[in-house]
């Protein structure tokens, strides 16, 4: 039997580049879903977040904010900034990806040893950003 399941997180983020950690989160929810082998979808519904999968070791956290924020070039003058300070943020979601897929099988979400899974900010802060994560597949 098939099934499809749906939960929303609901962050909140204190600076302008920013990773929040949602692993756990994500976790309880393939849980939740009941779902034993099938896919995970993790969203960001934002023109200006992302989602990647990477370790949650602290100077790599920085490493990649600092990348994020030089690749993108928040400092610069982009066209887009005439009608909205956060062109930067635009290219970073672009070029990034707002969603990753994940395995499912039997009941749990695969990924690697250091894989975590994290929504990038790069236009806060902000008080509320979703996460959409769906489950699907089959049941038994």
């Amino acid at each position: 039997m098939f099934k499809v399941y749906h939960e929303v997180l609901t962050l909140s983020t204190v600076r302008q580049f920013q990773l929040i950690d949602i692993t756990k989160d994500v976790e309880k929810i393939v849980e939740r879903s009941g779902i034993k082998d099938g896919i995970c979808v993790v969203f960001a519904p934002h023109a200006t977040g992302a989602i990647i999968a990477n370790e949650n070791e602290a100077g790599l956290l920085d490493d990649i904010t600092t990348f994020v924020r030089e690749f993108t070039e928040s400092d610069r003058e982009w066209k887009h900034n005439r009608i909205d300070d956060n062109a930067h943020a635009h290219i970073g979601s672009a070029v990034i990806s707002s969603e990753r897929v994940f395995p499912v099988i039997g009941w749990r979400l695969v990924r690697g040893t250091w894989q975590n899974i994290f929504f990038v900010e790069m236009d806060g802060p902000r008080p509320y950003r979703n996460v959409v994560v769906m489950v699907l597949g089959s049941i038994s």
